[in-house]
């Protein structure tokens, strides 16, 4: 009995040089990045993809170009970025954090911009936990009076 092979459809990984790069980590609700960062053409791969594939959202777009920005400097860096955990919300801000580290080992005279921004301080803020009898953190079930 014959067994047909069906060609592979995956995309071959992309293998990127960072030798002379710098290495962070960002962190924002439950979501981890990994930033290594050099100088560059601008281009951001987050996971293997290009930043654009893997974040559908224009917002996001913004977000993670936020600190090239700030600092004058959109396309003078290439970033390498391995994100786990959370939703796309809290990857991008964990990008975000780790990028503005990682240029403040670059130059610390980004310094004063970034944290104006507030870009170099990690967003403690996080999911609440639920609390027993009640339907979630702090909405309660409806009061019945009868």
């Amino acid at each position: 009995m014959e067994v047909a092979t069906q060609p592979s459809t995956k995309k071959p990984k992309i293998k990127l040089d960072f030798k002379d790069s710098k290495y962070a980590t960002g962190r924002r609700k439950k979501s981890i990045a990994k930033i290594w960062l050099k100088k560059g053409t601008g281009k951001i791969y987050v996971n293997g993809k290009l930043f654009n594939e893997y974040f559908s959202s224009e917002f996001h777009h913004l977000q993670i170009t936020r600190p090239f920005e700030v600092i004058n400097q959109a396309t003078s860096y290439d970033v390498r970025c391995n994100v786990k955990g959370g939703g796309p919300t809290g990857q991008a801000g964990a990008m975000v954090h780790g990028i503005a580290k990682a240029l403040l080992l670059f130059d610390p005279e980004f310094k004063s911009a970034l944290k104006t921004e507030k870009l170099t301080t990690r967003d403690s803020r996080s999911v609440e936990r639920k609390k027993p009898g009640r339907k979630k953190a702090r909405r309660s079930f409806q009061f019945s009076k009868r």
